[in-house]
């Protein structure tokens, strides 16, 4: 890459351009709209099915993918629809599979630990360690995915978008 593309690159990030802020901004509202769903399925899968957290989350992962690949082309990238649906789906989805394989080993090794954590504070709440660190350990992987996502997303899926280059 010529030094050029790099600073034209660097110029149009979300620190620095206002329209890249704006659309970080806006991801991350899908972003959070995502969460709501994988929170939500996780939860009624862990609690009310006795799934194991990592089946239940991969389940939910994907369903909040569909949303917020709908979301992100019609709202946050309405102007990205010059490639065909099916192409960026299939970039949006392949990102989101490495985010996924990043996601998995948080979810399996961070949730013991972290349970063990809450259960050493002695918490007196009404809530209980148990949903507390299967939360907390969601809550640590979608925020390290979702910076992964957003910046692959920009700069693959979604650079026919202006400000990015091919």
């Amino acid at each position: 890459m010529s030094k050029e593309n790099w600073d034209f690159k660097l110029a149009k990030n979300p620190l620095t351009d206002k329209k890249e802020r704006t659309r970080f901004l806006k991801f991350a509202i899908v972003g959070i709209i995502g969460a709501v769903v994988d929170f939500g399925i996780m939860n009624l899968l862990t609690h009310a099915l006795n799934m194991s957290l990592v089946l239940a989350g991969t389940i939910s992962f994907l369903s909040a993918i569909t949303s917020n690949f709908i979301w992100n082309r019609y709202w946050t990238y309405p102007e990205s629809r010059s490639r065909s649906i099916m192409r960026q789906l299939g970039m949006f989805f392949a990102v989101n599979i490495a985010g996924m394989a990043i996601r998995i080993p948080i979810l399996k090794y961070v949730e013991e630990p972290m349970l063990n954590f809450l259960n050493g504070l002695n918490l007196n709440t009404l809530i209980n360690a148990e949903f507390l660190a299967k939360n907390f350990t969601l809550a640590l992987a979608v925020g390290i995915v979702m910076l992964w996502n957003f910046f692959v997303n920009r700069y693959w899926t979604y650079n026919d978008v202006d400000g990015v280059a091919d």
